[in-house]
Parts: C-alpha cells; structure tokens; sequence
C-alpha cells in the first residue's frame, strides 16, 4: 500500500494555496513545495512556500531529470522535484501538489491514479478581485493570467473532481471529504456501493454538489 497523490489545480487567483494551507494534514499527507523562477511575494517563505531559484539553476534540474512535472506559466517556471514525492509515497504518505493544469496534464500522464482536484472561484469577476487584491503585480500581468482562464477552466472535465471556492472554509472541507472518500474506496470498505456503482461512477457519486459547480461553471461562460 502507498500513498495518493493529490493534485489541486485551477487558475491563478482561485485560492489553491489557501486551501492547501487550510487542510488538516493528521501526520499522514504532506504537502510538496514546489520550485519557482518567479520572485517571491510578501509573506513567503524559502523552502515552505517554494525553492526560490534562478532560471539557470531550474534548467539545471530539468536536464538532472530531478522534476515529476514542470511548466512554463505567465512566462516563470514552476515545477515539482521528483525524489521527495517519490519517497514519500513509499512511505505511505499522501502528497499534495498545488500545481497548474500544465503541471497537471503531465501528473495524469506518468500517474494515472493521481486525483485531480480542480479549484474553481464563484466568477470570472470575482478570480479578477482576488488577483487584484495581491498587488504583487502589474496591470499587464494581471490582463495575462485573466486571458488564460478560459482554457483552463475547459480543462475542468479532465478531472476527477470540481470544488468551488465561494467560502474558504467550506472548499477546504470539500476537498478534505474528497480525499477521504478516495481512501475509502481504495480500502474497498464501500462493498454495498461497490456492487451499484463502477469506480468512476463512484468517484463521481462522491463528488461534493456536482449540479451546483455544473451551474457556476456556465455561469462563468456568460460572465
């Protein structure tokens, strides 16, 4: 038996590192940091928040084949080291990568039973507040990241799950259900259900207001 990895995803702004600082972790999941071309932001921390690098030492690792997934995002990169994730799993642990939907195309590709977690935000109006609230970045930057959202969230059916993050602590206690229900199903202690639903339809029955994220979802179309 090992671990599960865990992906959160979704757009800039919508509140994936909130979450994931938010998620009682009980001693049996971590969190993995990822590494960073991009300057830090006020409040950050080296090795906590992300490994803080140079774009020579971050093409460095790539060549070492030292990351699981990497990505080039709003022209930084970001990616997961390798090793510590591995470790962890043999032993045991849940590990959570707060990554991009790049980054997260690439973890369903080299890990299928990864679950993929996408973060959503109650509108597009709303994503553009939050991002404005950081004042960490230009105008310029800003436009950049919004006019990337509409494909991300067109990747939303690639995932196994869909949370919407309308109130912080409700989206952590959604995605804390999700990963609990994953290790039921995998410990086959749901056997009644088992017999009425296959796995994927069962991942779907234990996904938290579907309809209600189906409607925010076209709502965010319109918006």
């Amino acid at each position: 038996m090992s671990g599960i990895l865990f992906v959160i995803s979704g757009p800039s702004g919508a509140g994936k590192g909130s979450i994931c600082a938010g998620l009682p972790l009980d001693g049996i999941a971590e969190i993995s940091v990822s590494m960073t071309t991009r300057q830090p932001r006020p409040g950050e921390i080296e090795g906590k928040s992300y490994y803080f690098v140079s774009r020579e030492a971050f093409h460095a690792k790539i060549e070492q084949d030292g990351f699981y997934e990497y990505a080039e995002v709003y022209g930084e990169y970001y990616g997961t080291p390798k090793a510590p994730v591995i470790e962890r799993l043999a032993a045991d642990k849940d590990v959570i990568l707060e990554i991009d939907t790049q980054g997260a195309k690439q973890i369903k590709d080299t890990c299928p039973d990864g679950v993929l977690i996408f973060i959503l935000p109650p509108s597009f109006s709303e994503l553009r507040k939050r991002i404005e609230r950081r004042g960490s970045e230009s105008p310029e930057k800003i436009e950049h990241r919004l006019s990337k959202v509409q494909s991300e969230i067109a990747m939303i059916p690639r995932y196994d799950y869909c949370v919407v993050n309308q109130k912080l602590t409700t989206a952590i206690r959604d995605v804390r259900a999700i990963m609990r229900a994953e290790h039921i199903m995998r410990l086959g202690q749901l056997t009644q259900m088992i017999g009425l639903y296959d796995k994927k339809d069962m991942r779907r029955a234990c996904a938290l207001r579907v309809a209600e994220n189906a409607a925010v979802i076209a709502d965010w179309l319109a918006d």
